[in-house]
Parts: structure tokens; C-alpha cells; sequence
């Protein structure tokens, strides 16, 4: 008979309102978008959270990598909620404020706004995106923040601002050119706001695999977190690091840069636990992080 496999655990010391934070299996979060009833669109109070979320991540030395999601089955995050938006961020404001500090007040809102998501970047651990159902606007954003990002069969994707009567500002522009390194598609994507489905996706390079099923998705990214999350922690987040500043430096100052890094990392025990685990054919075990 089948063994019956254990429901994830709550990740202890992580209690947040709109995400559920869990660990399926040793060193692994997932974090889990959690408003379903509003196709998980984002409000502030979960950007916040969010940012909150994977500061404590970066630095818990339980976690060496993380998958990201949205529950249920129909969104990833329809992103930015509208109707809460037009009542805040994008209300029409104090006719009586001059122009200037209106600009103030709103660049310091988009600011933190662009913080909040960059804090899945930021994060010292690899995160894994997956992608469902309606993904657009901000789930752009957030994917685009991730190290690696897969899809269900049924993604709905677009980077639908100018729809709205925005440039999208939270980082898609910015990031998206870098990800997929093909500006005419991109331009073609953001300047219509039409949608793009998963095998478009996967063309183009914004994901690297395309499942059957959004339970398919998740399961291929917890094998592939739990892969990673068995590597020397000190390897796997010096690597995301230097990728990281490859991608917005020169080769020379990459190279230089990693020297320096290096030069410190190379005093890990990892190396050596890496080594004879491979001539002893047994598992390593490396110290938390």
C-alpha cells in the first residue's frame, strides 16, 4: 500500500496575512499568494507583506531556496487591484496640491512600490516562480523578479498597464528586455497589452519548462527547489549573486568582482564536504548558512 505523503508544514516564525508559507520538504518555502477570491490581485498591505516575507527569508539559514505560487485555480495574480488603486495610488488626489508635491508624493509611493517587489531579487536564496491561470500586470513584475520561472499549460500572461493608461513602473520594463534579450518582442508584448500564452512564453525565454497542469507545475518546482536546497548553501547563493551582477556589469568588472567574492567564499568548508562525498559516493551535509 501506498504511503500517504504528508502535508506541508507551516514554516515556523512566518505568520502573514495574504501569503501561506510553508515548507514541503527540508530547506525548501513556498511561499503562497492568498487572496483567491480576488484572483489574488495585490492591494498594499501585500506588497508590504511581501517585502517583509522575503527579507526573513533572505537570512533564515532554514531556507536555501523557495518556490513562489498563487492559490487556487484560476489566477497566479490578476495584478494590481484596480478598484482598491483608484481609491488610493490612483485616486484623483487634492486639486489644491501644486503639481510638484503631488509628483513628490506619488514617486516616493511608486518607489516603495518598486522596493517591495524587488525584494524577491534581493533575496539571498534562488526563487522559483510558477505560473498559472490569469498572470498579468504585476505577476509580470514579480516573475520577472524570480531566478527561475515555469508555467502551466493554461497561463494567461500580458503586461497589461498601458490598458489602464500606464507604463508599467514596478520593474517589468526594466527587467523583462534582460530576461528574454529580444526587445522587438517585447515592445510588441507591452506596447499592445494582449495576452500571450505558455508555449509563447517558453519561445521567447521568459520560462524554461511548461507543464500539463498548474499541480504538474508545482510538483516540478519543489523537485527542482529540493535539488537545489541539497547543494552547498555557500556555492548556490555566491552563484545567484555573481549571475546577478554579470547581468548589469561588464565581463571585466563581472571577472574582477567574483575574485573578490570568491576569495572569501573558497574559505567554506563546502568545497572540501562537496569533494569527498563525491570519492566516498555518500550525500554531503552543509552547515546552514
Amino acid at each position: 500500500m501506498a504511503q500517504q505523503q504528508q502535508p506541508p508544514q507551516p514554516l515556523q516564525g512566518y505568520k502573514y496575512t495574504h501569503f501561506n508559507i510553508t515548507s514541503p520538504t527540508p530547506f525548501v518555502a513556498h511561499v503562497e499568494i492568498n487572496r483567491p477570491s480576488k484572483l489574488n490581485a495585490f492591494y498594499e498591505a501585500m506588497w508590504l507583506e511581501l517585502r517583509r516575507i522575503f527579507q526573513q527569508l533572505s537570512t533564515d539559514p532554514d531556507v536555501r531556496a523557495v518556490v513562489l505560487s498563487g492559490s487556487g485555480e484560476r489566477a497566479f495574480t490578476a495584478g494590481l487591484d484596480v478598484q482598491a488603486a483608484s481609491a488610493g495610488l490612483l485616486a484623483p488626489g487634492n486639486s489644491d496640491i501644486d503639481g510638484a508635491r503631488k509628483a513628490t508624493a506619488l514617486r516616493r509611493h511608486i518607489l516603495e512600490f518598486q522596493e517591495c517587489v524587488s525584494s524577491i531579487e534581493k533575496c539571498e536564496k534562488p526563487v522559483i516562480c510558477v505560473l498559472h491561470g490569469i498572470s498579468l500586470g504585476l505577476a509580470i513584475d514579480l516573475a520577472c523578479c524570480a531566478d527561475v520561472r515555469i508555467c502551466s499549460q493554461d497561463v494567461r500572461l500580458a503586461v497589461k498597464e498601458v490598458d489602464i493608461g500606464l507604463a508599467a513602473d514596478i520593474g517589468t520594463l526594466s527587467r523583462l528586455p534582460k530576461v528574454v534579450g529580444n526587445l522587438s518582442w517585447v515592445k510588441d508584448v507591452c506596447f499592445t497589452a494582449r495576452d500571450f500564452g505558455a508555449e509563447e512564453a517558453r519561445a521567447v525565454g521568459f520560462v524554461s519548462k511548461v507543464y500539463e497542469t498548474k499541480q504538474k507545475a508545482l510538483e516540478g518546482a519543489m523537485k527542482l527547489a529540493e535539488l537545489v536546497a541539497g547543494k552547498s548553501p555557500v556555492a548556490v547563493q555566491s552563484t545567484k549573486e555573481l549571475l546577478s551582477h554579470a547581468r548589469d556589469n561588464s565581463v571585466a568588472d563581472s571577472l574582477k568582482y567574483t575574485a573578490v567574492w570568491n576569495s572569501a567564499a573558497l574559505q567554506a568548508r563546502d568545497t572540501q564536504e562537496a569533494l569527498m562525498s563525491g570519492i566516498k559516493k555518500t550525500k554531503p551535509r552543509f552547515e546552514k548558512l
